[in-house]
């Protein structure tokens, strides 16, 4: 399901002031303090809160659309800080590094456990083509990701409350209704947060999806719909206010959050590509684009020109340098990152 970019503002709940491809600037001070947290949206009108979100909205945007070499870790971080809020949503105890350790330390045959599974669902929301992300086929894994058993009818249905969705005009009431038909179907919040992010994505034109509500914990404890899952298909600023209110003020920090991520990575990822020329090890330059597409890679991956010793010889003088660091704290099994 391929959803067209809509440039609209403000009405009937869409986003203002979503940026068309620019250079990045960091983000005003006044957007910063704009930013409401839990305990500032009470003395705020809805309107005030979209037009904060829209333009948050609107300064990620501008990264996105730079499609820098960095985007895929910096967006598989975030996949990782998504998944450690399901995590513990779920009342799971594993923090971001034992996330890791369950995908990266086991094969692809293994089973990563249902805390591993929860991460395996945001990497796939952030490195899917974000056309691809609400086809049934791809529904029908993910649920499978969180937790659900298969259930061909249910995948169908959800298929078409988001179909009927994706064509609403608002942003706010597509996004708010993504979370209410999440719930509707009985899933939990972390469901209703990944469906609106792959819609997000889609209504924007971005090429690949930014795992951004999944990390709020503060959103998954908003208040259930009172509307059935027709109804939250035209959720918005007119039919629950609050609820609108709450999710735009935690798509507003949650895209601060990545913008601020992605600055950090950037100079990490500067540091890495300036070393890289004069790295001589054979097949170092597969080892850099590993470093700039994902999250992490550990010492022990298969590279096609590189033995095991000099990987780990590659990835010492890469920390050495300054341009990558090791993320797991351990002597042995470790794992290196930007």
């Amino acid at each position: 399901m391929i959803l067209r970019p809509k440039s609209s503002l403000l009405r009937h709940g869409t986003l203002h002031g979503t940026a068309s491809a620019a250079p990045m600037a960091a983000v005003p001070t006044w957007l910063r303090r704009a930013i409401p947290d839990a305990q500032g949206l009470a003395g705020k009108e809805v309107e005030e809160v979209a037009l904060t979100a829209g333009a948050a909205i609107g300064a990620l945007d501008a990264v996105v659309r730079r499609q820098e070499r960095w985007a895929g870790a910096w967006r598989q971080r975030l996949a990782l800080a998504a998944a450690a809020v399901t995590t513990k949503q779920a009342g799971r105890v594993e923090d971001e590094a034992a996330l890791r350790d369950a995908v990266l330390l086991t094969r692809p045959s293994d089973n990563v456990g249902p805390a591993g599974r929860f991460l395996l669902a945001w990497r796939r929301l952030a490195a899917r083509p974000a056309e691809e992300l609400l086809t049934k086929r791809n529904l029908a894994a993910v649920l499978e990701e969180f937790g659900y058993a298969p259930d061909d009818e249910g995948v169908s249905t959800l298929t078409d409350d988001l179909r009927q969705l994706a064509a609403s005009d608002g942003t706010v009431g597509m996004m708010t209704g993504a979370i209410a038909i999440a719930e509707r179907h009985g899933f939990a919040h972390a469901v209703g947060a990944w469906l609106a992010d792959a819609l997000l994505a889609q209504r924007t034109g971005w090429a690949y999806a930014v795992p951004l509500l999944g990390a709020d914990a503060g959103l998954g404890a908003s208040a259930r719909p009172r509307r059935s899952a027709a109804g939250s298909v035209a959720t918005s600023i007119e039919t629950d206010p609050e609820r609108a209110k709450s999710l735009l003020a935690a798509l507003a920090r949650a895209a601060l959050r990545a913008i601020d991520l992605s600055a950090e990575l950037e100079r990490r990822a500067d540091r890495l590509l300036a070393i890289a020329p004069k790295l001589r090890a054979k097949a170092a330059d597969i080892v850099v684009e590993k470093l700039l597409s994902d999250d992490a890679t550990v010492a022990s991956e298969k590279i096609v020109g590189m033995s095991d010793r000099g990987l780990r010889r590659l990835f010492d003088r890469l920390v050495e340098l300054g341009a990558v660091r090791e993320l797991s704290g351990r002597p042995t099994f470790r794992i290196y990152g930007l």
